[in-house]
């Protein structure tokens, strides 16, 4: 579907203007990158650009002028400067995070003296954070984490000025921040940071007595040993998430009880694995009953969440059938918007096929994710890579196709 109408003005000028005046996305990156020493790769300046044409965020001035400069006009004519959405704090251009004229002098009042913080500021922020949690499940997290760090610094730097009540409530915000940016970083494998983030979110839970956050951020340590290939430690972590079971809601104790049968199947223990898993799955249950007592940052999970997890989980235990059968389900009832997830349990699906034997409905699964695998799911990729060579190694002629798509250039709207 074209968003052309749902665009920026100066989204629309700069791709009108880049097709007619060098042509693909990828040859505007090249030009830019050849004028100019020091920027990111031509394939981190190719993503950075699609961001900008879809509206997703508004260039700095250095893009703006390096833009206009490989288009043959200058800033003021391309970008309209007039049109920049006048925010306060740094934010992606998102309808729903532009403040009223009020509220924008409230914010700036804010920023110039940290201790005029009020509960409008505050709610404006945690809307922000919001948003951008929806968006990073679209266009993933490399776009966005810039973003979201500055604004935890500022929340951070608030936090330290706010008095009263509003002062736990600041500190809770952070942690928040904090969590989705040790999240977004992990994303990206940056491991230390975001061991860090997930720790800073933890200590500032404990000290405001936020039990469902400190079980989270435990929970979501367990997945990155998960990711690291550390079954024990995702065991050890997930367990460590469950001491506070009696005092969280049932989607956060489902999130830790089924990062335990995660730890359990990377382990190859089928049992307990799948006697967790049982265990999860009727806390989710509850959590769908009552959606609305589970903290802001759970949104996404649900029983069709759950049913990915759980086909992943049977995946790693050599359960090919149930595994393809949950993952097709869960797919089914996963948003379209959801492009990273989408990317990741697809290539779930297309390894349990591989797996199964099925080599034709492994590529048929694959292919349609690999954009998004490559663009904004380095996991997806990887298990995508390791589809094809599982297909190679048993001589199947569809891993040529395969391989053809990974290996095509990026297309360029």
């Amino acid at each position: 579907m074209d968003t052309h109408e749902t665009r920026p003005e100066w989204a629309v000028r700069l791709r009108d203007e880049r097709k007619a005046e060098v042509g693909t996305v990828a040859d505007l990156a090249r030009k830019i990158k050849r004028d100019c020493d020091g920027l990111p790769s031509v394939g981190d300046l190719t993503r950075m650009i699609r961001g900008w044409e879809r509206g997703d965020h508004y260039p700095s001035e250095r893009y703006r002028l390096l833009c206009a400069r490989a288009l043959g006009t200058t800033e003021a004519e391309l970008f309209d400067l007039n049109e920049r959405p006048h925010v306060p704090v740094p934010a992606m251009a998102l309808q729903a995070v532009a403040p009223d004229t009020d509220l924008y002098e409230r914010i700036v009042r804010t920023l110039q003296d940290p201790r005029r913080v009020d509960q409008r500021t505050v709610d404006w922020l945690a809307t922000c954070l919001a948003e951008h949690r929806k968006v990073e499940d679209t266009i993933g997290s490399r776009p966005l984490l810039g973003v979201v760090r500055q604004q935890l610094h500022i929340v951070v730097e608030l936090a330290q000025s706010a008095r009263g009540t509003l002062a736990d409530t600041m500190v809770d915000l952070a942690a928040q921040y904090a969590q989705f940016v040790a999240w977004m970083s992990l994303d990206i494998d940056d491991q230390a940071a975001a061991l860090a983030w997930y720790d800073r979110a933890h200590d500032w839970a404990l000290e405001i007595g936020d039990v469902n956050m400190a079980t989270t951020t435990l929970s979501m340590k367990a997945h990155q040993a998960w990711s690291a290939g550390n079954a024990r430690r995702t065991v050890r972590l997930a367990e460590a998430a469950r001491w506070h079971d009696g005092r969280v809601t049932p989607g956060v104790r489902g999130m830790a009880t089924q990062m335990a049968a995660r730890g359990h199947a990377l382990a190859g223990d089928a049992r307990p694995a799948r006697t967790l898993l049982d265990e999860a799955e009727g806390l989710i249950r509850q959590a769908a009953d009552h959606a609305d007592d589970e903290p802001v940052w759970m949104y996404f999970y649900d029983e069709t969440w759950f049913r990915l997890q759980r086909g992943m989980t049977e995946l790693y235990l050599s359960n090919w059938p149930r595994a393809v059968d949950l993952l097709t389900a869960g797919l089914d009832g996963l948003p379209l918007s959801y492009k990273r997830d989408r990317a990741w349990y697809g290539s779930c699906l297309a390894k349990a096929h591989a797996e199964a034997g099925d080599a034709a409905a492994a590529v048929q699964v694959a292919v349609p994710f690999v954009a998004d695998a490559v663009e904004l799911n380095r996991h997806a990729r990887k298990e995508l890579i390791d589809v094809h060579a599982l297909l190679t190694m048993r001589k199947a002629p569809q891993a040529a196709t395969l391989k053809e798509a990974l290996t095509a250039p990026p297309t360029t709207g």
